[in-house]
């Protein structure tokens, strides 16, 4: 295979990571509100919050990415391709997101929120100092994992015409003749890019307070 065609392998995977990162940022966003919904004392925002992580991880991500695109201009928004991707693989993986923080903040121990309780420190104040760090410590590991997951399930957004790593791929594979030698190359990207995630996210887990060394 030639130079010129891994250095489009390697165009296409600019758009693989952008679309991911800007999702899971996204779908992180999401999915602190939804796990307060769903931790919340309030019956009508649980239900909300459970409807919520039913449908997006009941309902396959290719149909929810085809949902979206194809529901947004019939309610009047029109939207460029990698809006709809967006929006659909954020939405998917907030509700993953959210189970994930929502174990977190299950798993603080109810001790140290009494005792921050009795010192006089606001709800706030316990989030922030000490529910909040608990949580991320206890589900940074998972969140990683679903941030690899979500790279890996970007090359659905080719559905919807996105011309991201996988879709250049099969192009390359359709036009060269060489399908091998393209989707070799291509699973050899997915695997540094992950590679590069699952080692920073290593040194990220490392570097929190509280986390064994």
């Amino acid at each position: 295979m030639s130079t010129k065609l891994f250095e489009l392998l390697l165009q296409a995977s600019i758009y693989t990571v952008t679309i991911s990162v800007v999702s899971i940022l996204i779908g992180f966003a999401i999915s602190i509100i939804v796990s307060a919904m769903l931790l919340s004392r309030q019956r009508l925002f649980m239900l909300l919050g459970q409807v919520f992580i039913s449908f997006f991880r009941g309902v396959p991500l290719l149909v929810q990415l085809l949902l979206i695109y194809n529901l947004l201009p019939v309610i009047g928004i029109n939207v460029p391709s990698i809006v709809a991707a967006i929006v659909g693989l954020s939405l998917c993986t907030a509700a993953y997101q959210a189970e994930n923080l929502r174990g977190g903040f299950a798993s603080v121990p109810s001790g140290l929120v009494e005792s921050a309780e009795m010192v006089g420190l606001t709800p706030m104040q316990i989030f922030r100092r000490i529910k909040a760090p608990i949580a991320l410590r206890l589900t940074f590991p998972a969140l990683v994992n679903e941030a690899i997951l979500i790279l890996k399930a970007s090359s659905l957004v080719s559905v919807v015409g996105i011309v991201e790593l996988t879709r250049m791929a099969q192009d390359l594979a359709g036009s060269t003749f060489l399908p091998l030698e393209i989707f070799a190359s291509a699973g050899l990207i997915y695997l540094a890019i992950n590679w590069i995630v699952a080692l920073a996210g290593g040194l990220i887990e490392r570097s929190l307070p509280g986390v064994p060394r």
